[in-house]
């Protein structure tokens, strides 16, 4: 199981600006400020880091868990509205697995980000 994720961004203050809008649907808010900025759905857990620097390379990706669909939906569109770019709307990815639901944006820096629900 994965802990954590630091992600190294070009503008620090946009990036945590949009990850703010576009991990509300998911619950996640900013925690903490200082070298890195780190979010979660509580101080006690957080589970994605960012922190000023070069933009990681080669660019990752990675997924952030949905309960539902409706969610998958609404952080997608979070992220456009907070200044994304479309990576693959919301859709069933039948070639991976049945019920495996996503979206995928590019942030700001390029990272493909997917919202995921494999319900």
């Amino acid at each position: 199981m994965i802990d954590h994720l630091e992600l190294f961004t070009t503008d620090l203050a946009a990036a945590t600006a949009f990850y703010q809008r576009a991990l509300a649907p998911l619950g996640y808010a900013l925690h903490v400020t200082g070298k890195s900025h780190g979010l979660g759905t509580d101080a006690a857990r957080l589970d994605f880091w960012l922190r000023a620097g070069d933009a990681s390379t080669p660019r990752p990706h990675f997924a952030f868990f949905c309960a539902t669909r409706a969610l998958v939906d609404a952080s997608h569109r979070a992220a456009l509205e907070a200044g994304a770019s479309d990576n693959g709307g919301p859709r069933l990815l039948t070639h991976i697995s049945p019920t495996y639901y996503a979206g995928f944006v590019l942030d700001l820096d390029g990272h493909n980000v997917e919202f995921v629900c494999q319900t």
